[in-house]
């Protein structure tokens, strides 16, 4: 009975958040299809050294609470504070049909495209409250040994989220992917 009360403690703290999700657009310029992909290309945000047409960031923090009583150190608690930012096109003027129809298909595609690295940054943060809260090392009272070990496990689930987001983006954005079909159907729609 204890260990099922326990569980379900921490299944509750794992989900005791939410993300702030905010979308942050770029002014793009054009009134055909073909216009408004070349001013995405001119103007949309860096990743790398190439621009994008659009792109998920995040910042993660944390309020964690140790108990290094008895010459240890056990992460009690760990509330994390997500901001994910979704950087997306927004065209600078009103458009016409069927450009605006074609336009609203493609920005729907992209978003949901954006919506899913936000995602693997959400179950990225709910694993990290998994596996960390609760966590013990014996004679750390000033929990470095601790804080090391955070490190350690928390930069291999982002190694774990950011090649999900390349398997996924490889998939979208190649041959016959769902993003070179917005695209396509953006710049020979009109």
């Amino acid at each position: 009975m204890f260990s099922g009360a326990a569980l379900t403690e921490q299944a509750h703290a794992e989900d005791d958040w939410k993300a702030v999700e905010t979308i942050k657009p770029y002014a793009i310029s054009g009134r055909t299809g073909p216009q408004l992909y070349e001013s995405i290309g001119e103007r949309g945000p860096k990743a790398g050294k190439s621009r994008v047409i659009a792109h998920t960031t995040f910042v993660l923090t944390w309020d964690r609470k140790f108990d290094n009583s008895n010459n240890g150190c056990t992460i009690v608690s760990a509330k994390p504070k997500l901001k994910i930012t979704y950087t997306l096109p927004k065209p600078s003027q009103k458009l016409s049909s069927p450009v605006k129809e074609n336009w609203e298909r493609f920005y729907d595609g992209i978003y949901k495209h954006e919506l899913v690295h936000g995602d693997t940054a959400k179950d990225m943060t709910r694993e990290i409250v998994r596996t960390t809260v609760g966590l013990s090392i014996p004679n750390d009272p000033k929990c470095q040994k601790m804080r090391r070990e955070l490190i350690n496990r928390i930069n291999a689930l982002v190694a774990i989220q950011r090649q999900q987001g390349r398997d996924f983006d490889r998939v979208e954005m190649g041959s016959g992917g769902n993003v070179e079909q917005l695209i396509l159907a953006l710049v020979n729609g009109g």
